[in-house]
């Protein structure tokens, strides 16, 4: 056993045995059937209990968060049962929701606080540069299957909707920091009142992430350093609610060579600012409207390979009318433009590489009540993209209130992937011959899914979620090789299905010891349409993504002051790359010193190294580290 495993059992041991025999438990805030009452925006738009919300949605609390003894978004979000999230690298993740997982994982919607943090390079994310304070944050809704009807293309697979406190909920000082043996991170916050009523805070965090190494023990060029500060002001005036926030970031990450060599990298540099107003009002008869709007500058220099700027404006309008008899509709619009700008290489381009693009969309969506307990939702984005004019997605789902905590649903959708100016005008080498370039006739990939759920507590004990998915899938993108096999073009010549099964739940084991345990299923069958010739995309692409996964978190408070807490998470093998199946075990001890101050000892990966994404060659192994977390509140 090394010694900072043994450290990390010791100090256990010893904080479990000062921990007051005969204290008051206080597992948490909110009971189960609390929890399945909570407030959710991220299925229909408007606030609805997560008991009534007829999709496969899960929430990850801000005491999840706390307790997890996590660090940085992309591993909060392990807590989600319905979600994979790969490491690749110091500051590199792969995150997706049934299948289609990659480098470019390109299925997935991700917003913070009704920002979306996607880019059009790719119809991707850059988890590297994805950073919030974790201790403002509220919640995280995660939704597993489409979501494209209310927040457009790209939410193919699933929506992430991080949503953070308001600055009247996080008043007076915050200083939190992390040392372990890989990474450190430092974060403080300061929040307070106007005399005019407007609630405000701002803050500032830096992260430090150290090179890893691969299993043969050798050091990979992959560190990487992120600053980030910000802001947020909230205010309430008679029926308006107003929020206006901003962030601004900047980081380093240092690039390994490929195994091959020959390129000589530079580091990766990122840099970025943002500022979102929101402007909500109420209206009579339940009535309500929201006008959002931000801007968004971000740049991305990868030496030699290339550079990217990318500034974005996007507008959204919201109206819910209220209940007109039975009815409960809810529409709006919502436009975007962004200006991108590539700085080209030798190694590859973006033709042309100034390019500016807007997008579109009118939705509307009607929630009919069909009988005391029977409610259909009806929904319809239409929304024009440069690339492939208007995609209509249409969604209907269904909802059956068996009883007062019993919800069964069923649901049917069309969402699509709009092309990326990495589907259209991306070329390498970055001149003429030109081995492989973007198809300009790439369509849209299309999904249509249907989803059976179940959402309900079998007793006061237990909470219960299972989800069945099937998805028909057309136009993936693949490569054409020319007849000789010398050049390609990106083309749609993958087809297929998929089919899966989501299950998660909770129990209430004893006053003071909660259980959450989580398994998903996934069944591949894809394959070349007729004329394809692309010898490796079906396997890439099935193999990318592990077919099982589970998950068991346990959360015992030991008295008023002790707090220990355990997630063991298993991840089946992958076949391209091939990754093995591997096991992990986190571990923290919490301790509440004083209402101000709170300590904990977190052991991650203790049940043995392993490697989650990735070539072997160039696969970091994580293995075991033990970081030191405190957090001071005055």
């Amino acid at each position: 056993m090394r010694a900072s495993t043994r450290w990390c059992c010791w100090a256990a041991a010893a904080l479990c045995s000062a921990a007051p025999a005969f204290a008051q438990p206080r597992l948490g805030d909110l009971s189960l059937e609390e929890l399945s009452n909570i407030e959710i925006t991220s299925v229909s738009r408007r606030a609805e209990r997560l008991s009534d919300a007829p999709t496969s949605v899960y929430v990850i609390t801000a005491d999840d968060i706390r307790r997890s003894g996590v660090t940085s978004l992309p591993e909060a979000l392990r807590l989600a049962p319905n979600l994979q999230v790969a490491r690749s690298s110091a500051s590199g993740y792969v995150v997706t929701a049934r299948g289609f997982a990659g480098n470019s994982a390109n299925k997935m919607l991700v917003l913070i606080d009704g920002r979306s943090v996607y880019t059009p390079l790719y119809s991707g994310v850059f988890w590297d540069v994805q950073d919030v304070m974790l201790e403002s944050v509220d919640r995280i809704e995660v939704i597993s299957g489409p979501g494209s009807t209310l927040w457009g293309v790209n939410a193919v697979n699933g929506v992430i909707n991080v949503i953070t406190q308001d600055a009247a909920s996080s008043q007076g000082s915050l200083v939190a920091a992390s040392v372990g043996e890989s990474e450190s991170r430092a974060s403080a916050r300061h929040a307070a009142v106007t005399d005019g009523g407007v609630a405000w805070r701002v803050y500032a965090k830096r992260s430090d992430q150290q090179d890893t190494e691969t299993a043969a023990g050798m050091r990979i060029d992959d560190a990487g350093h992120h600053t980030q500060a910000g802001f947020r002001a909230d205010a309430t005036r008679g029926r308006d609610r107003l929020m206006l926030r901003g962030d601004a970031y900047r980081g380093r990450h240092e690039q390994p060579a490929p195994a091959s060599g020959g390129i000589v990298y530079g580091p990766l540099t990122v840099s970025g600012a943002h500022v979102l107003g929101l402007w909500e009002r109420r209206l009579d008869d339940g009535a309500s409207f929201q006008l959002q709007a931000y801007v968004d500058h971000n740049e991305r220099t990868a030496v030699p390979i290339y550079g990217d700027t990318l500034d974005t404006l996007d507008v959204q309008f919201q109206h819910a009318p209220g209940a007109i008899g039975r009815h409960a509709p809810v529409w709006g619009v919502q436009y975007r433009t962004a200006w991108d700008r590539v700085d080209n290489s030798p190694y590859l381009a973006f033709l042309p590489p100034n390019r500016r693009q807007n997008w579109a969309s009118l939705f509307a969506q009607d929630e009919i009540t069909l009988g005391d307990e029977l409610h259909l939702t009806l929904g319809a984005r239409a929304e024009r993209n440069d690339y492939t004019g208007v995609e209509f997605l249409p969604t209907a789902r269904l909802a059956w209130k068996l009883a007062p905590q019993h919800l069964l649903w069923a649901a049917a959708s069309r969402t699509v992937r709009a092309p990326s100016r990495l589907d259209r005008e991306f070329f390498v080498p970055g001149q003429p011959p030109y081995l492989l370039h973007g198809g300009p006739g790439f369509e849209s990939e299309v999904a249509n899914v249907a989803e059976l759920g179940y959402r309900g507590q079998p007793t006061a004990a237990t909470s219960l979620s299972v989800t069945a998915h099937r998805a028909s899938y057309d136009h993936l993108r693949t490569v054409q090789y020319d007849p000789g096999f010398t050049s390609a073009i990106v083309a749609n010549g993958m087809e297929g299905r998929t089919s899966g099964l989501e299950l998660w739940g909770s129990l209430q084991a004893l006053p003071n010891w909660r259980l959450h345990a989580g398994y998903s299923r996934l069944w591949q069958d894809l394959r070349l349409k007729p004329g394809s010739n692309d010898p490796m995309t079906v396997a890439a692409t099935e193999g990318a993504s592990p077919a099982s996964s589970w998950m068991l978190r346990s959360a015992l408070d030991l008295g008023e002051r002790v707090e220990f807490d355990l997630m063991l998470r298993h991840v089946s093998k992958l076949t391209s790359p091939a990754v093995p199946a591997y096991t992990a075990l986190d571990l923290r001890l919490g301790w509440r010193a004083t209402p101000a101050l709170e300590l904990a000892l977190v052991g991650r990966n203790l049940a043995g190294s392993h490697g989650e994404f990735g070539d072997l060659a160039t696969r970091t192994e994580f293995g075991r580290a033990l970081f030191a977390n405190a957090l001071l509140r005055f």
